[in-house]
């Protein structure tokens, strides 16, 4: 693999550009209405909600309606996700984001001969109720980005992945104090699922002012 150093702003440039050029080749390869569903993924402290959002103007401005949605608005209840307590860190891999509700209200949808008709949130984690979100329509050649943790072990239907990788030892600097508890998680993530052997774009992000795309080819 070769390590390709790059600035913030130019990761978002050429995410963009690759995330546009995926759009409009999933729109003229489809029989009907197509849109792009992209998955965003890391821990926290990687930052995935952020680029996200640093994503969306861009692509707006490339030609493509985009919907920003963060993993968590689709968490579960209070009921079922602290059942074994709120430091659980199995508790947190296994259970917390309800990928069912997430499938059913955006992935699906967005997806081949899906609506377009999609969910922004849906669950209100403080208040722990629903969030009363309105369904927006995002128009054929739009994109969808989902970001958050450990969202490709669940075979989620996305288009593309885009994972921010951590070393061990960056994650355990940079995750905040209160959320050292679901460290275990992220370990297990790393170990079970192994995001970064496959996602379509891997991103090492220790140090969030120098970003480094890993591509095929040459050294490590």
């Amino acid at each position: 693999m070769r390590i390709r150093p790059i600035s913030p702003d130019l990761l978002v440039t050429e995410l963009t550009g690759r995330l546009a050029d995926a759009a409009t080749r999933v729109a003229s390869a489809a029989a009907g209405p197509a849109r792009l569903r992209v998955a965003m993924d890391s821990a926290p402290a990687a930052g995935a909600d952020e680029l996200a959002a640093a994503l969306v103007d861009p692509l707006r401005a490339q030609g493509h309606p985009v919907l920003h949605v963060r993993a968590t608005d689709f968490l579960r209840p209070a009921s079922l996700r602290f059942e074994l307590g709120r430091t659980n860190p199995d508790s947190f891999y296994e259970a917390w984001v309800d990928e069912a509700g997430l499938r059913r209200e955006v992935l699906d949808p967005a997806g081949p001969g899906g609506t377009g008709r999609l969910l922004p949130s849906l669950w209100d984690a403080d208040a722990d109720r629903a969030s009363r979100a309105r369904y927006v329509d995002l128009a054929p050649g739009g994109v969808v980005l989902v970001s958050g943790p450990l969202l490709l072990g669940g075979a989620l239907p996305f288009d593309v992945t885009v994972h921010l990788e951590l070393s061990p030892a960056a994650l355990r600097r940079r995750t905040e104090p209160d959320q050292q508890w679901a460290l275990p998680a992220f370990d297990r993530y790393a170990e079970e699922v192994v995001p970064a052997s496959f996602a379509d774009v891997v991103v090492r992000a220790d140090d969030p002012r120098r970003p480094a795309l890993v591509e095929p080819g040459g050294d490590d």
